[in-house]
């Protein structure tokens, strides 16, 4: 099965092909930092209007790479939640409209699936059961995977995301948009222990998360290292994001050890833009072998979003026989845990 992938989710068009007998054909992703950067976060009608001018030439340039016509295709999968409204439905009504056109399925896929199961396309993918610690700019959730669709919930954020708390403490430290691999790379020449950041929720049990805390004593740090004309030492700076990232990535791994703990499970899957974190991975990697279980991440390009990880979600969903309407779908909010099972992987 020949499947096109759409994602439109937020601020990156990706568009992919996945056939499920010879995998991965081709994908391309067009960025829009360079559109929201001057705004300092995303702009949703920006978003939406970058898609609409994106999305049907890379669906042509990645046809044409993978020398496919489009009366190949069997499916089309594209993202329908959950993201911005307006952004998504530009990616559902092509998607919709391609597959309506061409008399073949369509099937809105879920965007933090399609994250969850990327390190699928790797060469040594995961196998069912495993815990799935899911880090993007607006989620952190920490999740017992046994199939794909049969997910139950351990534990997520009760406020701010992993990412989102990477770009605010960006921010304070006045650095480009976005602000997580700004953070990171500043983090690596600096002291993670001169400033004792709080692990948050790290001692009253539980899986949940919470890093509104941690941003505060970040600025509360920022503050204090101004001199006279409100600039931060390059010196401070460094500190500050070196600690911030060790308070965050303890946090993460100490969360994920307690649940692989709980749990029994010997194998834990990091996913969404966070997990491409150096740091974060080489934290997970010696915390695994401790426990002598093993730890599977996608390669950088595909933990931030993407359209390859949405043509194979939505071709393990369409080869299974699920396809939707001719409804265009596009939820704002979709709890994972309302997506139907499937029995494997194809």
């Amino acid at each position: 099965m020949l499947v096109l992938g759409i994602e439109t989710s937020c601020d990156e068009t990706g568009i992919a092909l996945y056939d499920t007998e010879r995998g991965l054909l081709a994908e391309a992703l067009h960025s829009q930092i360079a559109v929201h950067r001057e705004y300092g976060g995303v702009v949703p009608e920006l978003a939406s209007r970058d898609h609409i001018r994106k999305t049907l030439p890379l669906v042509e340039d990645v046809l044409q790479r993978a020398a496919v016509d489009k009366s190949q295709l069997d499916a089309v999968a594209y993202t329908s939640g959950p993201g911005l409204v307006g952004a998504l439905m530009v990616g559902a009504a092509i998607g919709r409209a391609m597959a309506y056109a061409l008399n073949i399925p369509a099937l809105g896929v879920h965007h933090m699936e399609g994250h969850l199961l990327a390190p699928m396309l790797e060469d040594n993918p995961p196998a069912f059961p495993f815990i799935a610690l899911l880090v993007s700019g607006g989620h952190t959730q920490l999740v017992d995977v046994e199939g794909i669709g049969r997910y139950t919930l351990l534990g997520e954020s009760v406020d701010d995301a992993a990412g989102e708390a990477f770009d605010k403490a960006a921010k304070m430290l006045e650095l480009p948009y976005p602000g997580g691999p700004h953070i990171a790379k500043l983090a690596e020449g600096g002291n993670p222990e001169r400033f004792d950041f709080p692990r948050p929720m790290v001692r009253q049990g539980g899986l949940n998360f919470s890093f509104s805390g941690l941003k505060t004593a970040v600025l509360n740090a920022v503050n204090s290292c101004k001199d006279a004309d409100g600039v931060v030492a390059p010196n401070d700076a460094v500190d500050i994001a070196a600690s911030f990232q060790a308070a965050v990535v303890d946090t993460l791994m100490l969360k994920c050890r307690r649940a692989l703990k709980e749990s029994g499970r010997k194998q834990l899957i990091i996913a969404g833009g966070v997990s491409a974190n150096t740091a974060l991975r080489e934290s997970l990697e010696a915390m695994v072998a401790k426990l002598h279980s093993k730890l599977y991440y996608a390669r950088p390009a595909f933990c931030t979003d993407n359209g390859a990880m949405i043509a194979f979600a939505g071709a393990q969903r369409l080869a299974a026989g699920q396809c939707d309407d001719l409804t265009i779908s596009a939820k704002a909010r979709w709890p994972m845990d309302q997506l139907p099972p499937i029995a494997e992987v194809n």
